[in-house]
């Protein structure tokens, strides 16, 4: 798999504003750069919004092609990244309400919401790991407790017979454990959001293949 290939400029890079002059000055391909350099946050913006990798993507993609188009418009009075955002955001919400199904379809040979993507399953393993790690942090008499009432689904009844203890302090175990698993998922949130809804390498490649096909296609038109 492809590391994550949207990354913040370094310091011996051109700043946004050097960028979108030699793109406004005819030198399209630089709009690549621009699009590596933002994608991952146009993707989360519109992943948030919508709640949907297929969607954000499509979100994004427009978005860009927005960007491109409008690209004089940007005056440097807000930051590039700021300017961006709010292209993308307006996009989302535009398709959140259901008037944005008049866009045209960039990619089409994403899988189907049926089978999820290596993006999915790396999500979905990374949110099974922070929860596993949650549950193995929690006092033995909590995380029992927990197993037995929220995975293995038994009753409270149940859970006390196997443990020797009264349905009420069942009960009190159960409310105390999911208590401290929220604190501690909270906790690795603290540290690791970032890490949630990952933007990797082949989402970034498909993105700007998609757009940058169509700004050819629409400039040979």
């Amino acid at each position: 798999m492809k590391p994550d290939v949207s990354l913040p400029r370094t310091a011996d890079e051109p700043d946004d504003a050097i960028i979108v002059a030699q793109v406004l000055a005819g030198d399209a391909a630089r709009f690549e750069a621009l699009m590596r350099r933002h994608n991952q946050r146009v993707f989360r913006t519109a992943r948030a919004i919508l709640r949907s990798d297929a969607e954000a993507e499509d979100a994004a993609q427009q978005a860009w092609l927005s960007a491109y188009t409008h690209l004089a418009q940007w005056n440097g009075g807000a930051r590039f990244s700021t300017w961006l955002t709010r292209i993308v955001a307006r996009e989302a919400l535009h398709r959140l309400r259901g008037r944005g199904h008049d866009h045209l379809e960039l990619v089409d040979d994403r899988a189907s919401p049926a089978m999820p993507s290596p993006e999915d399953e790396t999500t979905r393993a990374e949110v099974r790991a922070m929860l596993e790690r949650a549950i193995d942090a929690l006092p033995e008499a909590f995380r029992t407790v927990l197993v037995l009432r929220d995975l293995e689904e038994l009753s409270s009844a149940e859970v006390g017979e196997v443990l020797g203890l009264t349905e009420e302090a069942v009960r009190v175990r159960l409310h105390r454990a999911r208590r401290a698993l929220r604190a501690g998922i909270e906790e690795q949130l603290e540290t690791s959001a970032r890490e949630l809804f990952p933007f990797l390498g082949e989402r970034c490649d498909r993105i700007c293949a998609a757009v940058l096909r169509a700004i050819r296609e629409s400039m040979s038109g």
